[in-house]
């Protein structure tokens, strides 16, 4: 969705907008505290009033003209007072309020100056709030039967012509308040459309930190068990180049190995990230419980001392997304054993059923001797104890008193569902 403001939409009609609402809609940062430019929608308005309050005091004046019981003078003054409110007409944008307030007595001398009036009181509810409407509309309503008792209507009784004004005047104060609750609707949706907008930035750029995040525990999950192999054999062959033709042999395959698969495990997420709709089914299928055996292989090629103790009858029965995750605890749990305690024997111990959940331990004493340096984040059991979070299960790590580390874990299983 896009974030530019809803009036350049219509940047090459912008002369539809009245300055008004441009102002809201478009606000100038150098225009602050001034008053918005006219539009050419503004001036054709402005225009239209005019003329208007200029047809209506026409009329008036003929009336005035059939008023024969009034003096030449009064007629005179009621027709150029008339005209001055009529020229006023072009200042109810700056003054609405005090435009409607003059023409409440104008109008009530003056019959010529009713079209002004009726403008000042429409550009009244357009402007400002209702409660000043209200006053104004009250006041006109109360001089219209004091207007016609002194000045009577010479075609139309007394009681048809107040009642007409009457409803003149409420019909005008009715048409500037449908104006008015249109501008503020639009205004009202230009607003939720701007925070929609900022919503849905704030949920794509969400979106986009989770993946990101994600992806660097997926990274880490599979590129450091791979790393650590390469990390300590090369580690090994350092510090003993001196050692038996065979065991340099075995250890370089090893390197091999798994250099070839951390780049294999690494083309795999680029192309994931490279995908536009992030479709997994190109890559090779992710490791669940059943691949356990494998990894531990694999760890024990590496001339690690590892112990597997898998309880769980049908490890293919587990649901992907806890074997998933229980393999990848398995793996940061070797992964860091190897790190941190070489030549120590590790326990990688699983247990479980349907509807008890999944329990993997992952245990091992202390070190046997002192091992080359490895770096490391330190996020790989924050990582892992997001993802059982997420998974709905937990994790925990300790230290044991002979100096080992424990890792245990518990993850969600549920029972199987019997059709009667």
């Amino acid at each position: 969705m896009s974030g530019d403001n809803p009036v350049r939409t219509f940047e090459g009609r912008r002369w539809l907008f009245p300055s008004s609402v441009l102002h809201e809609l478009d606000p100038d940062p150098d225009a602050a505290g001034r008053r918005p430019r006219r539009t050419a929608r503004d001036w054709l308005v402005d225009s239209s009033c005019f003329l208007l309050a200029v047809l209506v005091g026409a009329a008036g004046a003929q009336t005035v003209r059939h008023e024969t019981d009034l003096p030449h003078a009064f007629a005179v003054a009621d027709q150029l007072i008339g005209g001055l409110a009529c020229c006023a007409v072009w200042l109810r944008r700056r003054r609405p309020l005090g435009l409607a307030l003059a023409m409440v007595p104008v109008s009530f001398v003056s019959a010529t100056a009713g079209g002004a009036s009726m403008v000042a009181l429409f550009t009244l509810a357009v402007h400002r709030p209702f409660r000043h409407l209200a006053w104004i509309t009250v006041v006109n309503l109360a001089l219209v039967p004091l207007f016609y008792w002194f000045r009577p209507d010479p075609d139309l009784p007394y009681l048809v012509v107040v009642v007409l004004a009457a409803l003149l005047t409420l019909l005008v104060a009715c048409l500037g308040l449908f104006v008015r609750t249109k501008r503020q609707l639009m205004l009202t949706l230009r607003d939720r459309a701007r925070r929609a907008e900022t919503e849905a930035g704030l949920r794509v750029e969400r979106a986009q930190r989770l993946a990101r995040e994600a992806i660097a525990r997926e990274m880490h999950d599979v590129l450091a068990h791979r790393l650590t192999l390469l990390s300590v054999h090369a580690g090994a062959l350092e510090f003993r180049p001196d050692a038996p033709r065979e065991e340099i042999a075995r250890a370089a395959g090893v390197i091999r190995e798994s250099s070839h698969e951390a780049l294999q495990d690494l083309r795999e997420i680029i192309g994931v990230l490279r995908a536009a709709d992030g479709d997994e089914a190109g890559g090779r299928p992710q490791p669940t419980l059943a691949a356990l055996d494998a990894l531990v292989a694999e760890s024990r090629r590496a001339g690690m001392k590892v112990t597997l103790d898998n309880r769980v009858g049908e490890p293919a029965a587990v649901p992907a997304a806890v074997g998933r995750t229980a393999y990848r605890i398995a793996q940061e749990g070797l992964t860091n054993a190897r790190k941190h305690a070489p030549g120590a024997e590790v326990t990688v111990r699983v247990t479980g059923a349907p509807g008890d959940g999944l329990d993997i331990t992952v245990h091992n004493p202390a070190p046997e001797a002192e091992a080359p340096p490895v770096p490391g984040s330190g996020q790989g059991l924050i990582g892992l104890t997001e993802r059982a979070v997420l998974a709905g299960g937990r994790l925990e790590h300790r230290t044991t008193g002979a100096g080992g580390f424990e890792l245990r874990a518990w993850l969600p299983w549920a029972a199987a569902r019997t059709t009667a």
